[in-house]
């Protein structure tokens, strides 16, 4: 790791404050790292945080450090965010060399109780070569929408809603398929991963068309162009190491990766071919 820069020391008050104000929250050292580009060689720069409430979220915390980084002059941290519900799927950071930290949750929904006053905390961005960083801790993945893209699409007609029942669909079927379909494509699957693997988010969007009536005609072709497309991408091998699961903030399971494998070698037996 390169050395790291240090910067002053930043509270969550306004400038305004008065400062006979007994100080509430916690103190933290953060190591940010700093890239100015996918060209450029980053690091890691030291910064301290005063006055953080146990109640922030992660983001609101680092919407203070770059609040003071404007006042100050500098540029402020980017790093990726929306909805900041946990719904999104857009936020996304290596905290302490964990994947969203140490909470199986999205980023925005870590609070920062889970830290000590005192605390240093490392901040990264996702880790692999599929997701180039753009700038700080913000990094490309679109490479998960070109995953996405190679499945196609579902034949369903057009026109009225069919009637609720007119498709039977078991319990275990349609428990499976929602259970695979709460992937928000965070990528901490990914960043978890020590081969940078996406099997666990592929898997899960492979899964949740498998298993219904609905994707049975593009089935065989759905799961060959997605592993096709997921090798293309520069994404890592799966080696059931378990880590994907274990980061997800939605739980997915790793029985969902079972079922790509077996929807894999069937097709596979059955002539299906992904496109060149």
């Amino acid at each position: 790791m390169t050395a790291t820069q240090e910067h002053p020391t930043f509270a969550s008050g306004t400038a305004g404050d008065d400062p006979a104000m007994a100080k509430h929250g916690m103190t933290l050292t953060l190591r940010v790292w700093r890239q100015k580009g996918p060209q450029h060689k980053g690091k890691m720069v030291t910064y301290q945080v005063e006055d953080i409430s146990p109640d922030m979220s992660f983001l609101e915390m680092l919407d203070v450090l770059n609040e003071k980084l404007i006042l100050a002059g500098d540029d402020p941290v980017v790093f990726d965010h929306d909805c900041r519900e946990g719904i999104c799927g857009s936020c996304g950071l290596m905290i302490n060399g964990i994947a969203h930290g140490p909470e199986q949750t999205t980023t925005c929904q870590l609070h920062m109780r889970k830290f000590k006053d005192g605390d240093t905390i490392d901040i990264e961005p996702w880790r692999a070569t599929a997701f180039p960083v753009i700038k700080d801790l913000s990094v490309n993945r679109q490479a998960l929408d070109r995953i996405i893209q190679a499945g196609g699409y579902i034949s369903a007609p057009t026109g009225t809603a069919p009637e609720a029942h007119s498709i039977l669909v078991s319990k275990k079927d349609s428990d499976a398929a929602f259970d695979a379909a709460t992937c928000i494509g965070c990528g901490a699957c990914v960043a978890a991963c020590p081969n940078a693997s996406s099997m666990l988010f592929t898997s899960a969007k492979v899964t949740h068309l498998n298993l219904l009536p609905q994707g049975q005609p593009e089935r065989d072709d759905r799961v060959v162009n997605m592993i096709a497309q997921q090798d293309r991408e520069g994404f890592g091998g799966c080696t059931n190491i378990g880590e994907c699961s274990a980061a997800c903030p939605k739980g997915i399971s790793m029985e969902t990766i079972s079922r790509l494998n077996h929807d894999l070698l069937g097709a596979l037996r059955a002539g299906a071919r992904p496109k060149s």
